[in-house]
């Protein structure tokens, strides 16, 4: 059991032999205790004091580790506890990378969680990379979850927790390679059809209009579109300059700037409102539109009886996340996705529109019917990303690669041409 207080060292005489000794609690409680060299109060007592006081702050455990008794598990544990704090954003919220860590601790926690960690060798981590293929992952996503998985091991080195030859022995396990895996491959990321966008536009809110086609007129990335306020624009010049705060490569001290020009320029004024830190395209303002819409639309008028009866289910029912300001990246998607399903509907679909509930018409098909299902959405759905691969492509055919690589804010040139395909032309 954890101690409810955290308690510093303890600096106290040993009366049998008169020197300094240090006593202290770790982070789960256990009292440990050490003896100093030196008479106590001496400068040689004080100086080995201050360099365990200082191992103790940086140790994760809070307490000398045996790598012989040490397990897994334990090291995840305060892997975890630092990842806690290391991967946050500016505004101290989780980062993707800490949700992608835990996904794959898991599995090495539920494989190998109580083996000792000096005995945890290639073979073992190739146990877990072939977990990872038996959860039909993408090659990619197995060698980069793997490559995660050895950076604990990296980082408890680092820590004075596992004996480097752990970590050395886990670097002997290569990647998987094309062609010579059963892990299967992902198409790679093509700009979606004009068409297929203009179609799906009538079929989502406004607000997700506008991202849609803010991010078509900037090549914007769908996290940058979605942050945009207008205290974050220059709009002094023709031209407007939107400096993102947090972009993808801002960890690297990198600035971003995305041009907008006057057709997004015309696009964000139908989105500003009178505080220039209110996010432009807002989940928040989009359900009090919807709501509004609905309520001028209505045609029979409103009995009290009726707002007696709506108050008391409001108050009776569990109360529901509100709306946010902004949307973020899954939310964008998921809004995608539902207009493409209303605006390529299978014939499956729109005769369960007529007769039953989604719920009920998924529950009645085969598998071999709901994998159709998902073939055919996959082959209909797609997502924000591919915007940043049209624009790339439009400005490579007009500007050249460089110009692409410039307007994309890319480092690199190579990393341009994985965005912007060639054309015949």
């Amino acid at each position: 059991m954890s101690r409810t207080r955290n308690l510093a060292p303890s600096y106290i005489p040993h009366n049998k032999s008169g020197r300094g000794r240090l006593q202290w609690y770790d982070a789960i409680g256990n009292r440990h205790e050490k003896l100093l060299p030196g008479p106590f109060n001496s400068p040689e007592s004080l100086a080995a004091k201050a360099r365990l006081e200082l191992e103790l702050v940086t140790s994760p455990l809070g307490a000398p580790i045996n790598p012989k008794t040490l397990t897994v598990v334990e090291v995840m544990a305060a892997y975890l506890d630092h990842a806690e704090c290391h991967y946050r954003d500016p505004d101290g919220n989780p980062s993707e990378e800490l949700r992608h860590l835990k996904t794959a601790l898991r599995y090495v926690r539920v494989l190998y969680g109580s083996l000792p960690v000096i005995e945890f060798g290639p073979l073992a981590l190739k146990a877990v990379r072939q977990k990872f293929v038996d959860l039909k992952w993408s090659r990619k996503t197995v060698n980069a979850r793997v490559e995660r998985v050895r950076r604990m091991f990296e980082w408890g080195v680092a820590e004075e927790l596992i004996p480097v030859s752990v970590s050395q022995a886990l670097k002997t396990v290569k990647g998987l390679r094309q062609g010579r895996t059963t892990a299967r491959e992902t198409e790679p990321i093509k700009p979606v059809p004009d068409a297929v966008v203009d179609a799906t536009l009538p079929h989502v809110n406004r607000h997700v209009a506008g991202l849609i086609e803010f991010q078509r007129l900037t090549g914007s990335r769908p996290g940058e579109a979605c942050r945009v306020r207008r205290c974050d624009i220059d709009t002094t010049g023709n031209t407007w300059l939107y400096k993102p705060k947090r972009h993808k490569t801002a960890w690297k001290g990198k600035t971003r700037t995305i041009p907008i020009g006057p057709k997004a320029q015309t696009l964000l004024r139908e989105f500003f409102t009178s505080e220039p830190t209110d996010y432009l395209f807002s989940p928040a303002r989009a359900v009090e539109e919807f709501r509004a819409k609905r309520s001028a639309n209505r045609k029979t008028p409103k009995y009290p009886s009726e707002a007696t009866r709506k108050h008391a289910r409001r108050a009776g029912a569990k109360l529901i996340r509100p709306p946010a300001a902004r949307y973020n990246r899954l939310a964008y998607l998921t809004a995608i996705t539902r207009g493409c399903d209303r605006a390529f509907p299978p014939v499956d679909e729109l005769a369960r529109r007529e007769k039953e509930s989604a719920a009920k018409w998924w529950a009645r098909l085969a598998s071999e019917q709901r994998v159709a299902v998902k073939e055919w959405r996959r082959g209909h759905h797609w997502h924000p990303n591919q915007l940043r691969h049209n624009y790339a492509t439009r400005a490579r055919k007009l500007f050249g690669l460089e110009g692409a690589q410039a307007v994309l804010g890319h480092a690199k040139i190579n990393t341009t041409e994985l965005y912007a395909e060639k054309t015949n032309d």
